[in-house]
């Protein structure tokens, strides 16, 4: 369960390393909380630090610290249940930042996600992932 002021892990190459959610989107149900596969608004806290010379590859490190951007919940550590009964849970919570246009900003996922994604649309992150869970 993600809620204002959480904290997640940014699994693709993009260049953020920590997002903070303030913003749940489209989730009248759950009463402002966002589970695996829902699109938040959140604030880079900490991205990778942009070297002088990788300026010209200007398409290498997509954020800086401080930008407000769109992401999707992949992992969270609030055990959810499978409609055949198994509960399953991560170790901590992590998410992909997306464009405006509802795209991957990133071109690599760096870890596992979940296999539920692919029920609520986001088939292009399952296929990029090297392990589904």
């Amino acid at each position: 369960m993600i809620g204002l002021k959480s904290t997640l892990n940014v699994i693709d190459n993009s260049g953020a390393l920590l997002i903070e959610c303030v913003n749940v989107l489209k989730n009248k149900v759950n009463n402002g909380w966002g589970g695996v596969g829902d699109e938040i608004v959140c604030v880079v806290k900490r991205a990778r630090p942009i070297s002088p010379g990788a300026q010209a590859a200007s398409n290498i490190l997509k954020v800086r610290r401080g930008d407000v951007r769109r992401a999707v919940i992949v992992r969270t550590s609030k055990p959810v249940r499978r409609p055949d009964g198994r509960w399953i849970r991560f170790d901590d919570n992590a998410a992909v930042l997306l464009n405006n246009k509802r795209e991957m900003l990133g071109t690599r996922i760096g870890g596992a996600v979940s296999a539920d994604l692919r029920m609520k649309g986001w088939g292009k992150i399952v296929s990029l992932a090297p392990k589904v869970v």
